[in-house]
């Protein structure tokens, strides 16, 4: 038997008239790596807030097993807007954690030499890196990473996903992530959702490259991002391929 972390069930989510997201039913289990693709607008950040419990579906229901932990990181946060505050009192904000936790969870994250920084100071991939840290000093059951790598280059792209596997390695948990990189999606999930307010596809990485509504969604990009997992992620720009970062 399947252990099932968290399903979701004929999920609806209205704003006045506008239809946000629709009849959304898909489950997820312990130790799975899902990623959820869409174009902007598809409700990806709605869907997101409602497994959180940050929004209540209009329709339908979420249903968590018992005493789930859930770790989240959002897309972006208007730290411009946030008085001065050091790395070591935003992870405090989790909430308790004993100090054998919180030392694993800093070496895992490379944060421990962050810790006296003020969060306004820290570049784009070393935010990323504290907010990582803050959504795993609880050991969640699932992550929840919501665009994990927006406004990163490529490297710090690359640099994020190592050590998302590398922590995935070394903590039993799930990973649900909405991401833009059809590469990173095609080589590290074991499923794939594609939404666009509703479920338009979801299935293996393989099945779903073949799938018409993945490749209606995605063009050119879907091709690419096929090509650039089959072909062992090779960067040999000898042959005209391109493999800068995706415009989204």
């Amino acid at each position: 038997m399947p252990d099932i972390l968290l399903a979701a069930q004929a999920v609806g989510v209205r704003q006045g008239r506008r239809i946000l997201l629709e009849s959304i039913s898909f489950r997820l289990e312990a130790g799975e790596v899902v990623t959820l693709i869409g174009p902007n607008g598809a409700g990806k950040t709605t869907l997101v807030r409602a497994l959180i419990g940050a929004l209540v579906p209009t329709t339908g229901r979420i249903e968590k097993r018992a005493g789930l932990r859930i770790g989240y990181t959002p897309q972006k946060m208007q730290l411009e807007q946030m008085m001065p505050m050091p790395v070591a009192r935003f992870l405090a904000l989790a909430g308790r954690v004993d100090a054998a936790r919180r030392a694993t969870v800093l070496e895992q994250t490379r944060t421990s030499a962050m810790t006296g920084a003020q969060l306004r100071d820290l570049s784009g991939g070393e935010m990323q890196r504290v907010l990582l840290a803050r959504a795993l000093l609880r050991a969640p059951h699932l992550l929840i990473l919501d665009e994990p790598t927006q406004g990163l280059d490529q490297p710090g792209e690359a640099r994020f996903y190592a050590l998302l596997a590398e922590i995935r390695a070394q903590n039993d948990m799930a990973v649900f992530m909405v991401s833009h990189d059809l590469h990173v999606v095609m080589a590290q999930a074991d499923r794939v959702i594609c939404l666009n307010r509703h479920i338009c596809c979801q299935g293996a990485p393989a099945a779903i490259s073949e799938d018409p509504a993945y490749r209606a969604m995605f063009g050119d990009r879907a091709a690419l991002a096929v090509y650039r997992h089959d072909h062992d992620h090779s960067h040999d720009h000898s042959h005209g391929h391109n493999h800068a970062h995706e415009s989204h």
